[in-house]
Order: C-alpha cells, then sequence, then structure tokens
C-alpha cells in the first residue's frame, strides 16, 4: 500500500470538517423549528388561535416539506383558520388533505371542521365535511356523535329518509337516545307515517324538552287519523299552558275537527283563532271560515271569508265559488254571482258542480246581463256543452229574447233563419221591424227599406202598420216623395186612431216636396190641431202650413199661420216674422211689411234674417219713394254685413236710387264698388252698364273705356256660341244626365274659360262630381268657384268643400272653409252646419278650448236637432273632463244620460259610474255599470271599461275576488282594448301584491 500524501490527508479532513459543520448547523435549525411548533401548539391548546396560527406559518417556512413537522404545521394552521372563521380556510384544510393524502389527521381534519360547523349551528355545512369522514378510522364513540349529527344535518337539508336512517340506531344510546328518538319520530310525522310517529313519540311525550312540540304532533296525528272528538278533547287542555304560536296551531286543530264532525258553529272561533303560516293564511283557511259561515247561513260573513280566496284554481276554489255564488244569490247580488259561478264553471274538479254553476251562469246573463261575451252566445255555449241538459228547452228558448234585449237584430234574425219553423218566422217579421228602426236611426236609411218591406206581411197589426209607417218614412228620407206619400196615405185608411201622431205632418211635407201646396197646408192644418205631437213639431207645422198658403199667394192665411209661431216665440218665429213681412209685400200693404220687417231687424238678438230684412226694407222705401229711409236701410246693411250675399244687389240698387236722384258721383261709386268687389256676380255686369250710361251722360267715354279695362270680365263676349254652349250644358245639368253634363260642361269651360257664364259652370261642374263622390275632382272645381270671390255659389262651395274634407277627415283642411261659411251663410242650415263641424273639427284636433266655445254657440240655436244636441253636449262634457273640469263635466254626462241612446247612452253611463266611484259611492257606481252591462252589452268598449271601475270599486269593498275575477277576465277576454287591458293589469297586480301580504296562497306580483 502506498502512504497517503500530507496534502491529501489535509484535503479529507477539511472535507469532514464541512460536513460535521453544516450537520450541526442543520441540528440546530430543526431544534429551533420544532421549538417554536410546540410554542403553536401551546398556544393552540389554549385557544390563542390567532397568535398560534402566525407561529404555525412561520414553522411552515422554516420545515422541510418532506418532514411530519411541515405536515403537522399545515394542519393546525388550517385548524387555526377554521377555529377563527377565515374566509381561505376550506381551502387550506383541502390543500393539506392534497399535500398529505395519507396523514392520520386526514380523517380528525374533516371532523373537526364539521364539528366547527355545527357548534356554530351551520349544520348544512357541517354535513359536507361529515360525509368526507372515513367511519372505520374513528373510534365508537366518535361514529356515535358523527351519525346523529350527520342525521340532524340531513334533517336540515330536508332529506328525511336519510336522515332517518342515521338516527334510527340511536334511539336507544344513553347519550344520544331521546334526542335521537325525538327527531326519529319528528321525521315520521313529516313523512306521514304516523303509526311510526306515533309510537315513538309518545315514548318520550314526558320529556320537558320536547313535551310541547311532541303533545302538537300526537294531537295532529290524532287529527290526520280522524280522531277528532279526541282532538277537540286534548286540544282544549294544551290550549291552557299553550304559547302563543302552539294556540294558534292547536286552535286550528280544534276548529278543523269540528268543522269536520259538522259542528259549523262551535268551529269558526277555534278557525278565527289560527294566525297562519308566518302570519298569513292561505286559501283552504278562508275556505273552511267561509264555509262554516255558510252553513249557519251567514251570507255576508260567507262572502267576506270566500271572496279572499284568489289566485289558484283547485277543487277548494271550485267548491269555494260555487258556494260564494250562492251567498251573493243570498243576499241579492246578481252580478257578483255571475262571476262567481263563472269561475267554478270553468274548473273541472267537480262536472256536476262544473255543469249546474254553468247553468246558473247562462240564467244570470241573461237576467243581469254578460260583460264578457253576447249573451245569446253563452246561452248557445252552454246548449253545446250540455245537449242533454233537462234545462235545454229553457236556455233555447232564452236566445232569440237575449238577441232582443241586447238590440242584436241581425243576431236575431240569422239565430231565426238557421231554425226555420213557423213561429219562428212569424217572429222573424217583428225582429225585422226592430233592424230596420235600428239602421234608420244609425243612418243607414237604404239598408233600412228592405227589412220594413218584409215586416210589412206580419200577421200582427201593430207589427204590420209601424213597418208601414218606417216604409213611408224611409222612402221620404231617400227623396222618393210621391212613394212615402201613397205609403203614409195608405196606412192613414188603415189606421184610424191616433197611433201615429205624425202621420199628417209627414205627409204635409211630402206634398210640400211635391210642391202641391193645396195638399200640403190640408195635411199641415191638420197636424197643428193634433194633440198627440210635441210643441216643437206643431210650430214647424205652422211654419210649413204659412210656407205651404205663402207659395199659393194665399197671404192672408199665411200670416195667419205665421203669427201662432210668433205669438207662441216659437223656434223659427224670426223666420216666420221676415214671412209675414215678405206676405204683406205681395199684398201692397207698404207699411205693413216696413213694420214686419223692422220687427225682424230689431226684436231678435241672433238671427241670420237680419240682412234679408235690410234689404227688403230698403227695397220697401224705394218703392214708396223715401230714398232718404232706404239710404239709411242699405248703409245699414253695409255697415253691419259687410259679408251678406245682398251686397251686389244692394249696391246696384242704391247707385239707382242715386242715379235717379241725379247724383251721378255717389251712384257711380256704388256701380264701381259692385263691378270691382262682384266680378264673376251678374250684378256686376248690370253696375257696369248702369254706370255706362252715367259716363255717357257725362260725356266721359274715354273714362269708361279705360275703366273697363280693369275689369277682366267685361272683354268677355256676349255671343251666340258663347249661350247656345252653356245652354246645352245647363240643360243636361238639370235632367240629371251625369255623364253628359260633365262632357258638356267640360267642353264650354275649354272653349269659354272666361265666359260670362264661366262660374255657373264651374260650380254646376264641381256639384255633379260631388255627388257621384269624385271628391279630388269636385274639389278642384269648387276651389275655382271661391278663389273667385263673392258670388251667389259662393256659400253652397263653401259647404261642400269643408263637407269633402270632413269626409276624408282632414279637419286642418276643413277648419279655415268652415271659418268663412260660418261668417257667410246665408242660410239657416249651412251656419248651422258650419258651427257644428267646427266643434266637431276642433275636438278631434284636440283644440279644446275653441271646441268648447262652439259647442256652446251650437247649443244657444233654437232649433236643434237631437244628435247635433247630443253632439254639442258630449263635447263639452268629454273636453271638461280632459281639462280635469269634472264638475261640468259630470253636470253635461248627468244630462245627456237622461235623454242618449245607443253607444252616448252606455258612455255617459259609464261616467256616471266614475263619478261616483271617485266620490267613493262604491256600491252605487257598481248598481250604473250593471245597468250599462244590462241593457248596452253591444257597446264593448265602454262596458269593459266600466268594468276596471267596476275591479277598482269591489277592492275598496274589500271583495278581493271579485275584483281579481273582474281584472282578470278583462285581460283574458278582451285584448282588442290595449289601453283597457294595461289598466287592467296595473291594478291586478296591486291588488295581488297587497293580497299577499296576508294570503299564502297569493303569488304577489314585482
Amino acid at each position: 500500500m502506498k502512504p497517503i500524501s500530507i496534502k491529501r490527508k489535509l484535503l479529507v479532513l477539511i472535507i469532514f470538517m464541512s460536513a460535521f459543520y453544516v450537520k450541526a448547523q442543520q441540528s440546530n435549525i430543526d431544534v429551533n423549528t420544532n421549538s417554536e411548533f410546540n410554542s403553536a401548539l401551546k398556544l393552540y391548546n389554549n385557544k390563542s388561535y390567532a397568535a398560534a396560527q402566525k407561529t404555525f406559518e412561520k414553522v411552515l417556512q422554516d420545515a422541510d416539506k418532506n418532514t411530519s413537522l411541515h405536515s403537522d404545521a399545515s394542519y393546525f394552521d388550517a385548524m387555526c383558520a377554521i377555529k377563527l372563521n377565515q374566509t381561505d380556510a376550506d381551502k387550506k384544510v383541502l390543500r393539506f388533505v392534497e399535500e398529505n393524502p395519507a396523514s392520520s389527521k386526514k380523517n380528525k381534519a374533516y371532523f373537526n371542521v364539521g364539528n366547527y360547523y355545527f357548534s356554530n349551528k351551520k349544520a348544512a355545512h357541517a354535513l359536507k365535511w361529515y360525509q368526507k369522514v372515513n367511519m372505520d378510522l374513528i373510534s365508537k364513540e366518535n361514529q356515535k356523535e358523527l351519525n346523529f349529527k350527520m342525521g340532524y344535518g340531513l334533517l336540515v337539508a330536508n332529506k328525511l329518509a336519510l336522515a332517518k336512517d342515521k338516527f334510527l340506531p340511536l334511539i336507544n344510546d344513553a347519550k344520544y337516545g331521546n334526542d335521537s328518538r325525538y327527531y326519529y319520530g319528528f321525521i315520521a310525522y313529516k313523512l306521514e307515517d304516523y303509526g311510526i310517529a306515533e309510537s315513538t313519540l309518545k315514548e318520550i311525550a314526558d320529556n320537558e324538552s320536547y313535551k310541547a312540540e311532541i303533545s302538537y304532533y300526537l294531537l295532529d296525528i290524532s287529527f290526520k287519523a280522524g280522531k277528532f272528538d279526541r282532538c277537540i278533547e286534548v286540544g282544549k287542555e294544551l290550549l291552557k299552558d299553550a304559547k302563543r304560536k302552539e294556540a294558534s296551531e292547536i286552535s286550528k286543530i280544534i276548529g278543523e275537527s269540528f268543522f269536520n264532525l259538522k259542528k259549523y258553529d262551535e268551529a269558526i272561533p277555534y278557525l278565527l283563532e289560527y294566525k297562519g303560516k308566518m302570519g298569513k293564511w292561505n286559501n283552504t283557511d278562508y275556505y273552511q271560515v267561509g264555509y262554516a259561515y255558510y252553513k249557519q247561513n251567514d251570507f255576508e260573513n260567507a262572502i267576506r271569508f270566500f271572496n279572499r280566496i284568489i289566485d289558484k284554481k283547485n277543487a277548494v276554489s271550485q267548491n269555494a265559488y260555487y258556494h260564494l255564488a250562492e251567498c251573493y244569490l243570498n243576499t241579492d247580488k246578481k252580478n257578483e254571482a255571475l262571476n262567481a259561478f263563472k269561475a267554478a264553471s270553468e274548473m273541472n274538479f267537480n262536472l256536476q258542480i262544473k255543469e249546474d254553476a254553468a247553468l246558473n251562469y247562462a240564467k244570470l246573463s241573461y237576467e243581469s246581463g254578460n260583460p264578457y261575451k253576447d249573451v245569446a252566445d253563452v246561452l248557445q255555449d252552454y246548449l253545446k256543452n250540455y245537449p242533454n241538459s233537462k234545462a235545454y228547452k229553457e236556455i233555447n228558448e232564452l236566445v232569440v229574447s237575449s238577441y232582443i234585449h241586447d238590440k242584436n237584430y241581425e243576431g236575431a234574425l240569422n239565430y231565426l233563419k238557421k231554425k226555420n219553423t213557423k213561429d219562428n218566422y212569424a217572429l222573424s217579421l217583428e225582429v225585422s221591424l226592430y233592424r230596420g228602426i235600428q239602421l234608420f236611426n244609425e243612418k243607414k236609411i237604404a239598408e233600412a227599406l228592405p227589412y220594413f218591406n218584409k215586416s210589412t206581411a206580419s200577421g200582427i197589426k201593430n207589427i204590420s202598420d209601424k213597418a208601414k209607417y218606417w216604409e213611408a218614412e224611409t222612402l221620404y228620407r231617400l227623396e222618393k216623395y210621391q212613394d212615402a206619400l201613397f205609403k203614409f196615405n195608405q196606412l192613414k185608411r188603415l189606421v184610424k186612431d191616433n197611433s201615429f201622431p205624425l202621420i199628417d205632418y209627414n205627409v204635409g211635407y211630402a206634398y210640400f216636396k211635391l210642391e202641391e201646396y193645396d195638399k200640403a197646408s190640408a195635411s199641415f192644418n191638420k197636424a197643428t190641431k193634433n194633440t198627440g205631437i210635441q210643441e216643437e213639431v206643431k210650430y214647424d207645422a205652422f211654419v210649413r202650413l204659412g210656407d205651404s198658403y205663402y207659395a199659393n199667394r194665399e197671404y192672408k192665411s199665411a200670416i195667419n199661420a205665421y203669427q201662432n209661431v210668433i205669438s207662441n216665440e216659437a223656434s223659427q218665429a224670426d223666420y216666420a216674422q221676415y214671412q209675414i213681412g215678405m206676405s204683406y209685400g205681395f199684398m201692397n200693404d207698404d207699411n205693413a211689411k216696413i213694420d214686419a220687417l223692422k220687427k225682424v231687424i230689431n226684436n231678435y238678438q241672433i238671427s241670420s234674417l237680419k240682412d234679408d230684412a235690410l234689404y227688403q226694407l230698403a227695397s220697401t222705401y224705394t218703392k214708396i219713394k223715401d230714398n232718404t229711409k232706404a239710404h239709411q236701410a242699405y248703409d245699414r246693411l253695409f255697415n253691419k254685413y259687410p259679408d251678406s250675399n245682398f251686397l251686389s244687389k244692394a249696391l246696384v240698387r242704391q247707385g239707382l236710387l242715386y242715379y235717379n236722384d241725379n247724383q251721378n258721383k255717389q251712384a257711380l261709386n256704388k256701380f264701381k264698388l259692385a263691378a270691382t268687389k262682384f266680378p264673376n256676380s251678374s250684378d256686376a255686369l248690370q253696375a257696369v252698364r248702369n254706370a255706362k250710361n252715367i259716363y255717357v251722360d257725362e260725356d266721359r267715354l274715354d273714362d269708361y273705356v279705360a275703366w273697363t279695362k280693369t275689369l277682366s270680365f267685361v272683354e268677355v263676349s256676349d255671343n251666340e256660341l258663347e249661350n247656345t254652349s252653356f245652354s246645352i250644358a245647363e240643360k243636361r245639368y238639370f235632367e240629371g244626365k251625369t255623364n253628359a253634363t260633365i262632357l258638356s260642361l267640360k267642353k264650354y269651360l275649354r272653349s269659354f274659360p272666361k265666359g260670362k257664364n264661366s262660374l255657373k259652370a264651374t260650380y254646376y261642374l264641381a256639384d255633379v262630381l260631388f255627388k257621384e263622390k269624385l271628391y279630388d275632382d269636385a274639389l278642384k272645381k269648387y276651389n275655382e268657384v271661391l278663389e273667385a270671390g263673392i258670388s251667389e255659389f259662393r256659400e253652397d262651395a263653401l259647404a261642400k268643400t269643408s263637407q269633402i274634407y270632413l269626409e276624408k277627415e282632414d279637419y286642418n283642411s276643413a277648419i279655415p272653409v268652415l271659418i268663412e261659411l260660418e261668417k257667410e251663410a246665408y242660410a239657416t242650415e249651412n251656419l248651422l252646419f258650419a258651427k257644428s263641424n267646427l266643434m266637431k273639427s276642433y275636438a278631434k284636433t284636440e283644440e279644446n278650448k275653441l271646441a268648447l266655445d262652439y259647442a256652446k254657440k251650437v247649443l244657444s240655436t233654437k232649433k236643434l236637432s237631437e244628435d247635433l244636441e247630443f253632439d254639442a253636449k258630449k263635447i263639452i262634457a268629454r273636453i271638461s273632463f280632459i281639462t280635469e273640469d269634472f264638475s261640468t263635466s259630470k253636470e253635461y254626462y248627468e244630462n245627456l244620460e237622461s235623454i242618449a241612446t245607443g253607444e252616448l247612452k252606455a258612455e255617459t253611463l259609464f261616467y256616471n259610474a266614475y263619478f261616483k266611484s271617485i266620490e267613493k259611492d262604491y256600491e252605487g257606481s257598481n248598481k250604473v255599470i250593471q245597468k250599462l252591462i244590462a241593457d248596452y252589452s253591444n257597446y264593448k268598449y265602454w262596458g269593459v271599461k266600466s268594468y276596471v271601475i267596476m275591479g277598482k270599486n269591489y277592492y275598496n269593498l274589500k271583495d278581493a275576488y271579485q275584483a281579481t275575477f273582474i281584472l282578470e277576465n278583462i285581460i283574458k277576454n278582451f285584448p282588442q282594448f290595449e289601453d283597457i287591458v294595461k289598466e287592467a293589469q296595473a291594478e291586478l297586480d296591486l291588488i295581488k301584491t297587497n293580497e299577499a301580504k296576508t294570503n299564502n296562497s297569493v303569488t304577489p306580483k314585482n
């Protein structure tokens, strides 16, 4: 062996010493880390978890990851996190398990975490950790503890079957036995295993910890087993010492026990003591109390509880609604009963109740009306659904009656046609009359006539006579005066009494239209003596009697007739006074004429005849050569009535008056003014001819020529060709040859665009086009007439132009034309037409103030049709409501209600109900709505709209069922009325939100 060198020995020594130093240093570190771990453990055991955790965290940093020291430090760090309820505690435990899968502390870690959560009453969290524990690795005692706590956790998680299995092995255990027995019995009770529950709970019934709860469960088990007498006996004893919550539940069991024994009077006080689940009842609770009152015939209280049952469809609610309907009937609330029967008839839980409810629903619909569906349809639905019903014949007979009651005559006729029998045919003739009258009142005159024609064949005299009368009236409205006259006279021969008091009045008008004035006056004379006619009609007959005499030049008789109108200050008194003046004129009694015309001017504050009277007065003064007063009358006409149709004639007449008095300058001024201001009138040509005479007399022919050059219409030659062309067109116009007239007039206007008859031709053409409903073409021609300025055609052109715009619903264009018509109208009917349509147009364009102003103007008119009066009052009522002038709106709607018919009546009833509701007269409001539904069901919009009010009314009357039923049916049945459905939905949501506060069965709306 070779000897080791000294150098090599030195190197070995250095390496040995280095290793010894490192080992010594590492040993020193380990000693320190162990010491820190032990300190931390001591802190942990002393429950100083925060301080312990900091030290454990340091040990984790210093200790080797592969050592048991690191593993133990990680475990205790996680336990500290659990103890300190740190958010990352779960993660630390899981990290420990992941890093140390073979650690003996893993099982203990799961168990400890579970215990920690369990002790903090977080059983669900604890259960998650307990389920990770390996049972085989823990002690028997810990196994019992784990089973008990897992059982409780499963119970809390509502996993009853699994929980039951955990408690079962422990029911005889010394430590966990009583608690496990209680929970085991409780779970059996919840699982409706009442035999096991009862036997188990009885074993610990005297345990002070559970005595109160067990007594209740045993009581409830007895109730479930149908031992009602025992429940009453035991329950009353338990009530003596029960706390408030337990007393509520026990009272409920006692009350239901009495209820099941049909001892309803004794059940009620106990049922009322029940406080509900979390302070809320459910629909079954309300049903039991309602039914108990119902069986005592205490219908008001029964309603009070039945009507809280809403928002659910089941056997309970079907029974409740059926009995609720009976309660309503017993308290004379048919409309409410209708709704309840409807609800019960739409559920299939009890088919006998369903059918009986359907029958009652059908009958009540007939008696009181139906807001959701036509009564006839409801009746026919019943016949369709229950063809074998004993009530089939009864309901079948009500179908036609319901159509007639609802004024749905067309529906009745269709039904009668389908059920074609001899009796039904006879009835259809009567119904046909009603349908004809209905169409007539709707202004569908031509459509009404065939129905009257059919009804005249009725074998019932009353029906046949009425049909003949309406047939004649319809023919008159269709301007078939000769046919109407024949029918009226035929009826007069058949009817000897005063069944038709207006017949002579109508005959008079027919003769008047046919210009047979002798016969007209005879008929009007008879009409004035008939006491069966209204005053307004009577005095109109006097006016037309006067007109008939006047037309026949029997002026004295005419004056006597007119005088009756004036003496009684009747409508058209100003017209009668004017006609008296004209009559005196034709009798050459000029002074009497003047006196009568002065009365027209001075005695009537509002009259469209004042300018007529002034013109005639001036003419009469001229006749008697009182030129001063004639001039005064003309000047007053010009000053007071600058838009009068008489101005052109008056200017020419006054000019002649000046000319005859040799006042040429004044005369020439009047003639020039007439020619300049009214260039398209026939008076303009006369004014030019008269002016020419003055210029010639004064030898000023050059001045005349210069002046006429400023007048375009004077240049048109009056040649034979133009006259012939226009005469042909005019002849065809008056013959009513439409197409030929249009061609001839257009040809004339092309050939002579500035002819002296061009304006008249343009007017004729517009008139023909209007009658043919060629409105766009007519409008162009009427505008040409209007652009020509004042003429004899202007008034009618204004009326027809505005009528075209109104037909097109172009109210913005109609309004300025109507304003002009109002200013210039000579005819009373045109003035009223202008005012009434300005009223309607302003209402349509939401110019509320102007609409109100014109409505008041219309109402101030003396002779006003019923329809127009309705329109004016309706507009005032509606606009006052929109502008929140509710007192005026209410006043006018009340006024309208007494005279309105049809849809307007339905509208007035709605507002009657509305105003009563806001005044908190909820029952009064509902009665009005019931009338609307019963008598005006054809007008669905107003009926449905009023039903929203009724829903609100019922809720204010504490009837939640009626309120929600009505609102739900509006939403379900009337989607076409979007505005109403939206309002109904908002109200329904509000009600359900409120009811959900006290009723567990109601789902609140967000």
